[in-house]
């Protein structure tokens, strides 16, 4: 790491990130890498990398693989190619465009898993934030759901996964979107702050063409009765 630049660990010993605060890094992208390091990938592409935080767990959870992603706003992707270099990845493989554009990603069909931490909100909805960076992050205006499943599924091969985090008010919208793009949801896992509680997150993994049949994981619990972070949460995180 640049020693010039202060980089925060994860976790101690573990991977790095150039503290950035417009870049905040997102408890989201942990958890879908958690859910999504359990498959099985050569080449991975990462749909809105942002500031690579997502990009770098997966590509540690996945030595060897090929790393991608895009991410439209120059300042952030130049960021997820410090953090990738830093944590020791190859960083060229991360593009500066518009997901939206076919120009600007790779071939289609040439990833074995496509993952997106995209944003949540619909353009109106009154979940916006003030400054541009924050609002790309927060609401639509840089691509939706339909946008998103169809940029995944034109870069995932036959039986490619594609694995992304959301909103569980946005699912049947997300499923029927995927659906139309040939993306079978397959597996489902919710999170909840603590249990007896609706869920805020939901995990979903779809398979280019596959086979219908959903299977729906336990509910990931950020917290224990009582209070303090859960089991798995300290797992993730590597805490005692």
């Amino acid at each position: 790491m640049n020693m010039m630049e202060q980089y925060d660990e994860l976790w101690p010993g573990g991977p790095g990130f150039l503290r950035d605060d417009a870049f905040p890094l997102s408890t989201d992208s942990v958890l879908l890498a958690h859910f999504a390091a359990r498959l099985r990938a050569k080449r991975i592409f990462d749909l809105g990398c942002g500031a690579g935080a997502l990009t770098v767990l997966l590509g540690l959870s996945h030595p060897g693989a090929g790393l991608g992603g895009i991410e439209l706003r120059g300042e952030a992707a130049e960021l997820c190619r410090k953090n990738l270099r830093a944590n020791g990845l190859d960083a060229s493989g991360i593009l500066t465009g518009d997901f939206r554009e076919r120009r600007s990603l790779p071939r289609a069909g040439e990833y074995d898993l496509v993952v997106a931490n995209p944003p949540y909100f619909p353009v109106g909805s009154g979940y916006s934030a003030p400054d541009g960076e924050r609002a790309a992050a927060r609401d639509e205006r840089t691509g939706g759901l339909e946008d998103v499943c169809a940029a995944a599924a034109y870069l995932c091969r036959w039986g490619g996964a594609f694995a992304l985090v959301h909103r569980p008010e946005r699912l049947a919208e997300l499923m029927v979107a995927m659906h139309s793009h040939g993306l079978e949801p397959k597996r489902l896992r919710l999170v909840q702050h603590r249990e007896g509680v609706a869920p805020n997150l939901v995990l979903l993994e779809g398979r280019r063409g596959g086979k219908p049949g959903l299977d729906v994981e336990k509910p990931l619990l950020l917290t224990q009765r009582g209070g303090g972070d859960s089991a798995e949460i300290k797992e993730i995180y590597h805490r005692e």
